[in-house]
């Protein structure tokens, strides 16, 4: 386990749109060795082929293309496209079927196409997909054969979640600007990172394209408005320039460090699991998987850094609390080797409540028709323990 940091970055003041808190951050030295571009597509869905006997569908909005030099000159964001603007803002109105033979698949040597937060998703659909290890008698045939397939999760795009699109449109972009951070009633929504301020210029809008979990989609139709940021400044103690400059530093000094701790801490401080996905010239691109500790903050990712940790590209997802519970259990599960007495020993709760847990995490399927009606019976004459 490790914990995710922002190297070379630096938060700025938050700017605020109803309900949606946009938080700059900024890069003192941009990244030229490897650059960011968008692949459009024509099709609001599609289907990758994981592997000989995995698909993986889902709505696929744009792909990035990472671009990078071998000898650490400066890379250029690869081709161009002319768009009318209404366009561009505006998702596909029709759905359509494309295949695509990998997650991430190199163009060329120096090019690398991937989907942005599908990486990070296909980890989590993949958790401990192929199901029980051991053929328990607990589980069913179908559990045995095919583990967790079909395996499906809910998200809502950027365009379904209010404000943040007006959000978007009116957001003043910094100097040097190379990331943001999404927060909708001042909960952490999502944390995008790239390269280059040109990358984030020509990247900023598709992340109303982008997926978002069911929390964030409900905390934007159920809260109100939040406080825009304030500096307040002691004019008693401003004699010069110098000191006015001085006092707005602190300010924004203060601010920075209210949000990393406080506000994005529940991303910043969590603990993540990294898998290396592949290289990419001096960088590696990897997706990050969660504690899955109940009650916090569990974030999805994939990112792309150097060796020495300086993050060059960054995008989350934040999970809603059921899918906490699921990837939870799926990890308490496999934890166990899938055996329930195990597992329910472990978790401090009876067979017949991790049976119920099962079934309400919509993985009832796994479990054989007589077990279940059997726990079920039993959990009728006694009463439940309590996870610790």
């Amino acid at each position: 386990m490790a914990e995710l940091t922002l190297n070379g970055l630096t938060t700025r003041p938050s700017q605020v749109w109803g309900g949606v808190r946009l938080v700059p951050l900024v890069r003192e030295e941009p990244i030229e060795d490897l650059r960011l571009d968008a692949r459009l597509y024509d099709a609001d869905a599609g289907v990758v082929a994981v592997d000989p006997r995995t698909v993986y569908c889902s709505y696929i909005p744009h792909g990035y293309v990472a671009t990078w030099a071998d000898d650490g000159a400066p890379a250029a964001a690869y081709g161009t496209q002319l768009r009318d603007s209404a366009e561009r803002d505006r998702a596909p109105d029709r759905m359509r079927l494309r295949f695509h033979r990998r997650m991430a698949r190199r163009l060329d040597k120096n090019r690398l196409r991937f989907l942005p937060l599908h990486l990070a998703l296909e980890g989590y659909l993949a958790l401990h997909f192929g199901g029980p290890e051991l053929a328990w008698e607990e589980w069913s045939q179908q559990a045995i054969r095919r583990g967790l397939s079909p395996r499906a999760e809910e998200a809502y795009t950027g365009g379904a979640v209010r404000g943040l699109a007006d959000a978007l449109r009116v957001f003043e972009i910094h100097p040097g600007q190379c990331g943001v951070l999404v927060h909708v009633a001042d909960a952490l929504a999502a944390a995008f990172v790239v390269p280059h301020p040109a990358d984030y210029r020509a990247l900023h809008a598709t992340l109303v394209h982008d997926l978002y979990g069911e929390l964030i989609y409900h905390y934007a139709m159920l809260g109100g408005p939040v406080p825009a940021f304030g500096a307040r400044i002691d004019d008693t103690a401003v004699r010069s320039l110098a000191d006015l400059r001085a006092a707005a530093r602190t300010q924004r000094d203060e601010w920075a460090a209210f949000h990393d701790g406080v506000m994005a801490g529940g991303l910043l401080g969590g603990d993540y699991t990294y898998d290396h996905v592949q290289r990419v010239g001096p960088y590696r691109l990897s997706r990050l998987l969660p504690s899955f500790e109940r009650q916090r903050e569990n974030h999805l990712g994939e990112l792309i850094a150097d060796d020495a940790g300086r993050l060059a590209y960054l995008k989350t997802f934040r999970l809603s609390e059921n899918q906490v519970r699921r990837g939870h259990l799926l990890t308490r599960l496999a934890a166990g080797d899938w055996r329930l007495s195990t597992t329910a020993a472990a978790m401090g709760v009876t067979e017949p409540e991790l049976v119920r847990r099962i079934e309400a995490a919509g993985f009832g399927y796994l479990l054989r028709q007589d077990v279940r009606d059997h726990y079920r019976a039993r959990a009728r004459r006694g009463a439940p323990g309590r996870e610790r």
